[in-house]
């Protein structure tokens, strides 16, 4: 791990995996609070590590550590539950070493019931005499390659900080010294820009980005997305839409792109627009084989959405339909419990 000014998550992120890892290795980048002395609780194997304003350079030097046969890697706000843990345990026997790295399944978001509503997939445990190395400033990946067995194992991500600039910092001061972004960082670029509203300078990065025509197609498809949520804030409703019908260059139809258009037509008061998207999000299958999925666009989301469509045409039966469908998914979603009294009351 590497980690700085990591005090209020740390300690539960360590206690976690304490049981199931056979050495704990902590690399601290400058913590200025109590950090250190909640690792000293589980390891002394806490090691300094000089910033430069590099997260693979950290990550590298925290590999370089490693004794065992086998790494994972995690940052402090990840956690393994309970089950996950004994997944854990239940691997280790019976890894074999032809196995190059394990992918397990990333859950970033959740709904009030606990249940995962975004989620990636990342290689986490990785053989270390293959020498695997991170790559990249920012949002750093770790370069993986060989026989890559993909569990059930999931690692649950309960972000407790505030979301801060320090990313975009790092780009810009990138760019001003004079660096040359490469692909993927042009695509992390504009996600900062468009995360602190920055929509022109997200916009130009995006499209710098697809057009260059080498980046990975589930960014790709992501780029599209977050380049129609640009236009959105600023109500450019057609250039939203030809960024979304653009994703399908790279792959069918997603849930998500649906969900955005049938969004951008419900803002545009098109009700029979809105609905046709809405309804092909319900029917395209969940892409299993993609890192994200944000898998509310594909069960509840667009019900919800499709009641809102058929109440604002009058149609209260069908809008019910829809309504109860959602509740099906969620059923303490407050719009879903809101719906539920609002089309009661409109049978009195």
């Amino acid at each position: 791990m590497i980690v700085k000014n990591e005090e209020e998550a740390l300690g539960d992120c360590l206690k976690s995996i304490k049981d199931i890892v056979d050495e704990i290795i902590i690399v601290d980048t400058g913590s200025t609070d109590r950090t250190k002395e909640i690792a000293k609780a589980f390891t002394n194997c806490i090691y300094d590590f000089t910033w430069i304003n590099d997260f693979s350079a950290a990550r590298n030097f925290a590999f370089s550590k490693a004794t065992k046969d086998y790494i994972l890697w995690l940052d402090a706000d990840d956690r393994l539950t309970e089950d996950n843990q004994q997944k854990f345990l239940d691997l280790k026997k019976t890894l074999t070493y032809d196995v190059d790295a394990v992918s397990m399944e990333y859950h970033l978001s959740f709904d009030d019931a606990g249940n995962p509503t975004f989620s990636s997939r990342r290689n986490r445990l990785v053989k270390r005499e293959k020498q695997f190395k991170w790559y990249g400033i920012v949002h750093e990946y770790l370069e993986v390659s060989g026989n890559i067995l993909r569990s059930d194992l999931s690692v649950s991500h309960n972000k407790e900080k505030e979301h801060n600039d320090r990313n975009l910092r790092i780009y810009e001061t990138a760019l001003k010294s004079g660096e040359k972004l490469q692909p993927r960082d042009q695509y992390y670029y504009a996600n900062e820009c468009l995360d602190h509203g920055l929509y022109d300078k997200a916009i130009k990065w995006y499209t710098t980005f697809l057009s260059g025509g080498k980046g990975w197609s589930e960014d790709n498809i992501q780029a599209c997305g977050k380049l129609a949520d640009c236009y959105l804030h600023q109500e450019k409703w057609d250039n939203a839409i030809r960024s979304c019908i653009d994703s399908f260059l790279y792959d069918g139809p997603r849930g998500e792109i649906c969900c955005r258009l049938g969004y951008i037509y419900l803002e545009r008061n098109d009700l029979l627009q809105s609905i046709s998207w809405y309804k092909i999000a319900t029917m395209v299958s969940l892409p299993e084989h993609s890192p994200f999925i944000n898998r509310a666009c594909y069960t509840w989301l667009p019900h919800l959405q499709l009641c809102v469509c058929y109440d604002r045409l009058g149609d209260t039966l069908t809008a019910k339909k829809h309504n109860d469908i959602a509740a099906s998914f969620v059923p303490n979603n407050p719009s879903v419990l809101y719906n539920q009294e609002y089309l009661r009351s409109k049978e009195k």
